[in-house]
């Protein structure tokens, strides 16, 4: 007898995988036959008989479709059936691998299997036990609560009713330590065990809790819901055209008055989101090893923040503080310190490796607010009244904030008292700024989103069974490009406000998208023509980006901005003589701009009109005021003319102000030609130290240049020698 075939849990998330993409597609003959691979695995004759009854019902829609038969029902009952084929698909996977998965999720549900505990029943606990002030017996119940939720599927009717007695109970904006408070941290954890769960698994009664959720008046509550909402919508956008009853209910929702805003807040926010990892990079590869080069005990966990001259001028020596002030590291830290103010999450390298401590291997700890009643937490401590600071201005999220308290909690007490001192007097002057900060703000809501969207990315990316979950920062997250939300974002000004966002965070091709969508519906508009072209420049499609400048310009014929630009791009396909017609028209509105010279030069030279390249350059130096911008292009048009010393001379220049690899090649070359060979080889030598002993790149760059040196008259039997002579010198 043949033994039978188990899948593993691999080949099943496969398979679960190519069936969701068939249903998107609506491939719905192609995703039957692979559904029947997962029947088979599960040894269900029950799933066997709901796959059967599926087909047999979609067999008649398609029998009564090619009859020509008139059904306005038609659309209705392939909705429900595709409905009825992704949830029978759900049903079956997690059927088959709640068997062994060593998953969380599985393992939760096995344990599940054996409680009798509800979820109704919880909440109840959870409440109760506050108010007798048992803090270990009510975070224990929300802990146990947060996983039921998260891993029952589907939830039970009993489930939706004690869910929604909690998500629809009156709560306030106020901080964690009242009745109020209390059903507030509650239902923010319900609501990101819902968002959890449905990640997992769609299902279509969390999704309605959660838009039940966002109709709390609790701004806690409701924005973590409206999160929620955009990236279920996201993952599922083509699966929720299947439940009508979820596009009424975000009609209705829609009406709100600040439904707008809270999306359009949240869609900022998770595009800001992006740059993290960049910053984090930076901040990493940038800036601190420079700071530890400036002060070998530089603190490299200190956040950019704390980096200024304002905060440190009576700890620092003052030469080192120039230093920093008066060096691109200097202009880096303002740059860090103006993303901060905008929101972006700066800290996240800070935090990456502190949250190892036992509170986060809970897996619902990653979402709680930061809870002074915390058993973990001594509500009356030092810490925490320096802390509520940055609790108060929202300076970081509540991951960041347990992470930093724990932290601080470890060091010894004398350490302690120091660093709470010197945390107090730092932030006293933020405190101020916040607060002024604050009161020109309509609510509070920028805030509250910024910290949860940072939770969620701790979480993605640093839980340690993160690999057990879909990580939803891998993905680009255009929510505006939604087609369920497009009718609630039809206003053009919403849509530019958005592009213009991905535009100045270097998001080009984000940003021509949603160009793109507006020149459907908008006639010679000579900004978006602009604007399309632009991005289309910064990535790389020159020709299509000229084709935009053309329709700008034919409306704006006198946009400086446009002609540089129209320039730029004809010099990146090689028309240089093209690009001197703008760069000249530019040049009549404004004569003496050092840009548009060198770059007028810049383009005689491609057109190897050497003289007049010459005669633009040296106009550059004499306005430049010897600051040598035009140095190089000099020295190496004097070389291309024969004018040797010349060249020689603005070498001399060159190599005493920041040099370059290719400039001490350059100055060999010059040396060569005037037939001083010793200098060549030593500059050649000092060309391969600083491309960091690359000889390789030397001899491409070198070879590169060998039509040049024999048209000045470099022997070609010398060139041999001089390479050999520089492999030797240079072992």
């Amino acid at each position: 007898m043949q033994e039978k075939y188990i899948m593993t849990s691999k080949e099943i998330h496969i398979i679960y995988k190519q069936i969701v993409k068939l249903l998107d597609n609506r491939e719905l003959k192609i995703a039957f036959d692979s559904l029947q691979k997962l029947v088979t695995a599960s040894q269900s004759y029950i799933f066997s008989d709901e796959l059967n009854n599926l087909q047999e019902t979609y067999k008649r829609l398609l029998y009564y479709y090619t009859a020509n038969s008139t059904d306005p029902m038609r659309a209705k009952v392939y909705y429900e059936l595709l409905a009825s084929t992704y949830e029978l698909t759900d049903k079956i996977t997690r059927r088959i691998l709640i068997v062994d998965s060593p998953e969380l999720y599985y393992s939760m549900q096995r344990m599940h299997a054996f409680k009798t505990e509800s979820i109704s029943k919880l909440t109840g606990t959870i409440r109760s036990a506050y108010e007798i002030n048992n803090i270990s017996l009510a975070e224990a119940s929300v802990a146990k609560l947060f996983k039921l939720i998260w891993t029952s599927a589907p939830l039970s009717d009993d489930d939706i009713k004690g869910l929604n007695e909690s998500l629809n109970h009156e709560t306030s904006n106020s901080d964690i330590t009242n009745e109020s408070g209390i059903a507030t941290l509650l239902n923010c954890q319900i609501v990101s065990a819902l968002i959890l769960g449905i990640q997992k698994f769609f299902d279509k009664r969390k999704v309605s809790l959660l838009i039940s959720a966002a109709e709390n008046n609790n701004e806690e509550v409701k924005i973590r819901a409206y999160t929620g909402l955009l990236i279920t919508l996201y993952f599922y956008k083509d699966r929720v055209d299947c439940y009508p009853d979820i596009k009424n209910r975000l009609d209705n929702l829609a009406e709100n008055t600040d439904f707008k805003k809270i999306v359009y807040l949240i869609i900022l926010r998770f595009i800001l989101s992006r740059e993290t990892e960049k910053i984090s990079n930076r901040i990493k590869d940038e800036i601190l090893p420079e700071m530890m080069k400036l002060n070998p005990k530089f603190n490299p966990h200190m956040p950019i923040k704390d980096i200024s001259t304002e905060n440190f001028e009576n700890e620092m020596n003052p030469e080192w503080m120039d230093k920093i002030s008066n060096s691109p590291l200097g202009k880096k830290i303002e740059e860090f310190n103006e993303l901060q103010e905008e929101g972006a999450d700066v800290m996240h390298s800070t935090f990456v490796h502190l949250k190892n401590f036992s509170f986060f291997d809970e897996i619902s700890n990653w979402f709680i607010p930061f809870d002074k009643r915390q058993s973990s937490i001594s509500e009356g401590d030092t810490i925490i009244k320096s802390l509520e600071i940055i609790i108060n201005v929202g300076l970081m999220c509540n991951s960041d904030l347990y992470s930093l308290y724990f932290s601080i909690k470890q060091i010894p007490e004398e350490g302690r008292k120091m660093m709470i001192g010197q945390l107090e007097s730092q932030l006293s002057e933020l405190k101020l700024q916040k607060k002024a900060e604050l009161q020109t703000r309509n609510d509070n809501k920028e805030n509250i989103i910024g910290r949860y969207v940072q939770d969620l990315y701790r979480f993605h990316k640093l839980y340690q069974r993160r690999t057990e979950f879909n990580d939803i920062f891998t993905q680009k997250l255009d929510f505006h490009n939604l087609q369920i939300l497009q009718k609630y974002f039809s206003d053009k000004s919403d849509m530019l406000n958005i592009a213009e966002y991905y535009l100045r965070k270097n998001y080009f091709e984000d940003a021509l998208n949603i160009y793109e969508h507006l020149s459907e519906t908008t006639e010679c508009d000579e900004m978006l023509f602009q604007k399309k072209g632009y991005c289309k420049q910064m990535a790389g499609k020159f020709e299509e980006a000229l084709s935009e400048y053309a329709k700008a310009e034919i409306i704006n014929p006198d946009s400086k901005w446009l002609m540089r630009r129209t320039a730029q791009c004809y010099r990146a396909v090689k028309k240089p003589k093209k690009a001197i017609g703008y760069y000249l028209q530019y040049k009549k509105l404004d004569p003496d701009n050092l840009s548009v010279l060198l770059s007028i030069g810049s383009c005689y030279l491609e057109m190897k009109n050497y003289s007049e390249a010459l005669k633009y350059y040296f106009k550059v130096d004499y306005l430049d005021q010897d600051r040598g911008k035009a140095w190089r292009p000099i020295a190496w048009c004097s070389f291309l003319t024969g004018k040797y010393e010349q060249a020689r001379n603005y070498y001399g220049k060159l190599l005493s102000h920041n040099p370059e690899s290719q400039d001490y090649m350059n100055a060999g070359h010059t040396e060569w030609v005037l037939q001083n060979t010793t200098a060549t080889l030593d500059f050649y030598k000092k060309a391969i130290q600083i491309s960091k002993s690359d000889y390789d790149n030397f001899k491409t760059e070198f070879n590169n240049d060998i039509p040049e040196l024999k048209a000045a008259g470099i022997d070609i039997n010398e060139i041999p020698l001089m390479l050999d002579s520089l492999c030797y010198s240079t072992e």
